[in-house]
């Protein structure tokens, strides 16, 4: 099975930390050369140099706050005007958690902005050179509400389906080139994020953190949370020649939790 990503070019959103740092891991392990997108410039820096370099790849970075589409552009057209880019991880920060009925039409403005047009965007932008070479991944790091709408995060649930969407749509106008897009829909997996939802939640119901990762861990047929790694793993596969076939799915890495919806 070829897995190897010598010779390739990545760029991975919101690659500082979790599952877009362990992408970042994965893939240059595997040859990738990789570029990373996030806003914090000494984050960046520290996240570079501990990639694997061993196929001699230079790594780099660019500064691009998500919540500023313009900046994006600028950032992926930095980098598409010198080489082309074979592998795309969209990968960002959730919308904050929250009831639906509790949402402006400004959360959800700027969470569309932040997710779907920024992945727009940058798919729009490394097309022509994914084409050119007759390889692409679009790979999207999304969520298992795409499967089952999840309690507590409308804004999220609603933007999560129409990126889904998206990408099918776009997975079945760029197969011809022999470009996939796919998405991995991850479960609870031991980030800043969940780690913010089971806080927010544990004050919100006056309990303590174990107990909502206990109640949270019992729903999950493995009994534990997922690990950044584990996700990555997946995005390796999918990143790689060995899943040439693979198009236009939504895979969860969940253990088991999501329903067969």
């Amino acid at each position: 099975m070829n897995i190897s990503l010598a010779g390739m070019n990545a760029v991975i959103g919101g690659s500082t930390q979790g599952i877009g740092l362990a992408i970042a891991k994965e893939l240059s392990l595997l040859g990738a050369r990789c570029f990373l997108l996030a806003r914090n410039e000494q984050h960046l820096k520290q996240s570079v140099s501990i990639l694997s370099a061993h196929a001699q790849q230079k790594h780099e970075y660019r500064v691009a706050d998500f919540s500023d589409s313009s900046a994006v552009l600028s950032a992926i057209h930095s980098i598409t005007g010198d080489l082309k880019v074979h592998i795309l991880i969209n990968n960002t920060g959730g919308p904050a958690a929250g009831a639906i009925t509790s949402a402006t039409s400004n959360n959800f403005e700027e969470a569309f902005r932040q997710h779907l047009v920024n992945n727009h965007l940058l798919s729009r932008a490394v097309l022509p050179g994914m084409k050119a070479d007759q390889y692409g991944r679009i790979i999207n790091i999304i969520s298992t509400s795409v499967k089952i709408p999840i309690a507590g995060l409308g804004v999220s649930n609603t933007i999560r389906a129409a990126v889904a969407a998206w990408a099918k749509t776009l997975a079945n106008e760029v197969a011809q080139f022999n470009i996939t897009v796919n998405n991995i829909l991850p479960g609870s997996t031991r980030t800043g994020r969940l780690e913010s939802i089971i806080t927010e939640t544990a004050t919100g119901q006056q309990t303590s953190i174990a107990a909502i990762e206990k109640e949270m861990q019992e729903k999950i047929p493995m009994k534990r949370f997922g690990l950044p790694e584990e996700i990555a793993n997946v995005a390796a596969f999918l990143a790689s020649p060995a899943a040439s076939y693979v198009n236009g799915t939504s895979i969860p890495v969940d253990g088991g939790r999501t329903g067969s919806k």
